[in-house]
């Protein structure tokens, strides 16, 4: 008999160690994880490709979260265009809904699934970071991959993303009133994670027996 859905619902700015955290209380609980911002890389992938937003929104098909670019930064930077067209998000919202609720527990990380998405999550997450912070995490990570911009573009892109995902009309990125602030600055992946897992079950999740 599958076990009873449990929704983990954590929202938070890019680089704040969302996607970490939510991959670590899926592993730990055994429940599914969604980053839902792939399903937003995806339709800025194809419009990228000359397809329209909207329809590519609605005709999004599971395989196009395999497509190798959609973490590369001209994605993102798509998908955070494509992110602020309230029909693109409508398309996309029976999709992240069935998934949180899922039997045997889901995990869904993105900008607004406390608010939006799935504002009856049992677990729910802000997770954010100051934007210098966030922005040194991410300029390393282009480093890795060879990307060579400097550390202040980074800062600037960082910026102007935060004020693009907070300002949108639809679904602005901002803490849930009953989501738990994590603050990532000053704490080791190791102590972030912990201290959410904490949150989580102290809000009823159990691991899968």
């Amino acid at each position: 008999m599958s076990a009873a859905p449990f929704t983990v619902a954590i929202d938070g700015p890019a680089a704040a160690g969302k996607g970490t955290i939510a991959r670590a209380i899926a592993a730990h609980f055994g429940y599914a994880h969604l980053d839902t911002g792939l399903l937003y890389r995806a339709v800025g992938a194809r419009v990228l490709d000359g397809a329209d937003p909207i329809d590519a929104a609605r005709a999004l098909d599971p395989t196009a979260l395999e497509d190798s670019r959609l973490r590369t930064a001209d994605v993102a930077q798509a998908a955070s265009e494509v992110a602020v067209i309230p029909e693109v998000r409508a398309a996309l919202l029976a999709f992240q809904r069935g998934f949180a609720r899922r039997p045997g527990g889901a995990v869904l990380d993105g900008r607004d699934i406390c608010t939006v998405i799935y504002p009856d999550a049992e677990a729910q997450l802000f997770v954010t970071a100051s934007a210098d912070v966030r922005a040194e995490r991410r300029w390393a990570e282009l480093r890795a991959k060879g990307d060579m911009r400097t550390l202040a573009e980074v800062l600037e892109d960082v910026e102007a993303r935060d004020a693009r995902d907070s300002a949108r009309d639809a679904a602005p990125m901002k803490p849930a009133p009953g989501a738990r602030v994590l603050d990532t600055s000053e704490l080791s992946i190791d102590a972030a994670v912990a201290a959410a897992i904490a949150h989580v079950t102290a809000c009823g999740g159990r691991a899968a027996p």
